[in-house]
């Protein structure tokens, strides 16, 4: 196995595996940033959405997809030449990786491409115990599904953030305010018939936790793309409290903690959820 690798994977004290997937997932995404990174996509590009939050900021739950936005809207935007990058990137470290671009249609802004790689032998190349290799079937794949907008919503912040593994290298991601906002309006609006994402109300108390200004600003921008608002003024805090105080009262807890426990070391740490830890949750989300 490749030193830097063998770093890497030492972070996560595998022992199961799902952790090894985990892991494996996870050093996949931070090989496609650095490739990405030597693409000069950052330039472009920022990063943003759970996985940014996960790798740039230690959100302690794993993060399966990977989700950038384009500084400006482009309907021209080619993902494709850029992917090229990463599959150079994620091979030169032994991990023969396929990136598949799908591209976008023409009602939508979004343009996907999917990492693929075939589980049992990259778990291989990290050198998972014989006992949790023999709990792999021989043609499972590792999927990692990557999206760009190219219609972005305005008014939102970006940093440079630096990572120091494999190699130390830059990338662009949202403000944490900004991110903020990406998550509040999908854990508002987000639809996903009655399945419930436990993982956007984890992240909010993680948000919540670090005293995370949310930015109303740009909020308000995402909610007027998506219909949620019909006012060029910035939603009004006792508007928005209200709208966040009636997704509280809706929520299936028990479905919130079933979907979030598999992305999570410490299942121990949503035992606590319920309506009433909610409710004071919302009533401690700061605004700027």
């Amino acid at each position: 196995m490749n030193r830097a690798v063998s770093d890497m994977l030492e972070r996560y004290a595998c022992q199961s595996q799902g952790d090894y997937e985990n892991a494996l997932r996870e050093i996949f995404q931070e090989l496609a940033l650095l490739g990405l990174w030597r693409g000069r996509f950052f330039e472009h590009a920022a990063f943003y959405g759970g996985t940014a939050l996960r790798i740039l900021h230690g959100l302690d739950r794993f993060s399966e997809d990977m989700d950038f936005s384009l500084l400006a809207p482009d309907v021209d935007f080619d993902f494709s030449p850029y992917c090229a990058y990463v599959e150079k990137e994620l091979s030169a470290w032994g991990f023969p990786v396929t990136v598949e671009v799908k591209y976008k249609t023409e009602d939508s802004a979004i343009e996907s491409a999917f990492l693929k790689a075939e589980t049992l032998k990259q778990m291989m190349v990290v050198e998972a115990p014989a006992d949790v290799l023999g709990g792999l079937h021989r043609n499972q794949v590792l999927k990692i599904k990557v999206e760009v907008d190219t219609d972005p919503p305005p008014d939102f912040e970006t940093e440079t953030k630096f990572l120091l593994q494999p190699i130390p290298f830059a990338v662009r991601t949202y403000a944490l305010p900004s991110l903020f906002a990406g998550k509040m309006h999908a854990l508002l609006f987000r639809k996903w018939g009655r399945r419930v994402k436990g993982r956007d109300w984890y992240d909010l108390v993680w948000y919540v936790a670090k005293q995370v200004p949310l930015d109303l600003r740009h909020l308000s921008a995402r909610m007027r793309q998506t219909g949620h608002w019909d006012s060029p003024e910035t939603i009004r805090e006792d508007e928005f409290r209200m709208r966040l105080a009636e997704s509280v009262r809706d929520l299936d807890v028990a479905a919130a903690r079933a979907d979030v426990e598999p992305f999570v070391k410490y299942p121990d740490s949503v035992a606590v959820w319920s309506a009433e830890f909610f409710q004071q949750v919302a009533e401690r989300v700061a605004v700027k």
